[in-house]
């Protein structure tokens, strides 16, 4: 499993993606391409020894994944190639169809490429690979659908945030590791100030939104991705997650799925 060093600082950088784009994506219905926008804030310097401070880092990367549903002769993405530094906020756009949720789902391990690699790279000092790719395990991947507030199953906030845990008999050490996650994960959202015997049917669109995060964040992923967060969700809720990704994307890296910039 990879752990990812401290972070240091870096300059916000975006990079518009169109001739040759990086990735190309293939619907079931024609050839396209999708317009990718990557938006990342690397959290370290390349610079090597820069006062003492060792200059490693770890990247996600995903390397010429292309995929074709079982039983069928069309590949519906083609040639993906990416990567996403630690701790790092990534954006891809793209047309409805175009095949940013398929993607979402190798990337989470729902479904596994036909060809290409989804892995994690980790550098030295000197920019360069000191170690072989590493699989990217999908326990490490936290991801959020396009309103996730539908499936919710439970009668209470508690209920929700804890219905993937283990139900067999657990150690005092795992509970108390499970419950310092909770902690966490409701502190990071800013559920700590809501009762967690409320209905979660029973809260705005925005701190829905809120729960499904911490749900995910309970797990402490190394990689967070997100389906259209922002759809349904009147300006004043998607100003409030918009200002909470800020703040998550300090402790972890995200990667956001949306067919519209605005």
């Amino acid at each position: 499993m990879a752990t990812f060093a401290s972070a240091i600082p870096a300059p916000l950088h975006r990079t518009t993606l169109r001739s040759p784009p990086l990735i190309s994506f293939t619907p079931r219905s024609r050839q396209a391409l999708l317009n990718l926008y990557l938006i990342m804030k690397p959290t370290r310097e390349r610079t090597p020894h820069s006062h003492g401070i060792t200059c490693s880092f770890s990247r996600f990367e995903v390397r010429d994944v292309s995929y074709r549903p079982p039983g069928t002769e069309l590949n519906l993405l083609n040639g993906v190639s990416f990567s996403l530094p630690e701790r790092s906020f990534g954006l891809i756009f793209g047309k409805s169809g175009s095949g940013k949720t398929t993607l979402l789902q190798l990337l989470a391990g729902i479904n596994k490429p036909t060809s290409g690699s989804i892995c994690i790279q980790r550098y030295g000092d000197d920019g360069k690979p000191n170690q072989s790719p590493e699989p990217l395990p999908p326990e490490r991947v936290g991801i959020v659908f396009q309103f996730p507030e539908r499936y919710f199953l439970a009668d209470t906030i508690l209920d929700e945030v804890i219905f993937g845990w283990p139900r067999r008999k657990s150690s005092l050490q795992l509970k108390e590791h499970l419950a310092l996650n909770l902690q966490r994960a409701v502190n990071w959202v800013g559920l700590n100030g809501i009762s967690l015997d409320k209905d979660p049917q029973s809260l705005s669109g925005g701190y829905k939104r809120r729960l499904a995060l911490a749900i995910q964040l309970v797990q402490v992923p190394d990689l967070l991705i997100l389906d259209e967060p922002l759809a349904g969700l009147d300006w004043k809720a998607r100003a409030d997650v918009v200002k909470l990704l800020r703040h998550l994307k300090k402790e972890l890296s995200i990667l956001v799925v949306s067919h519209d910039l605005k």
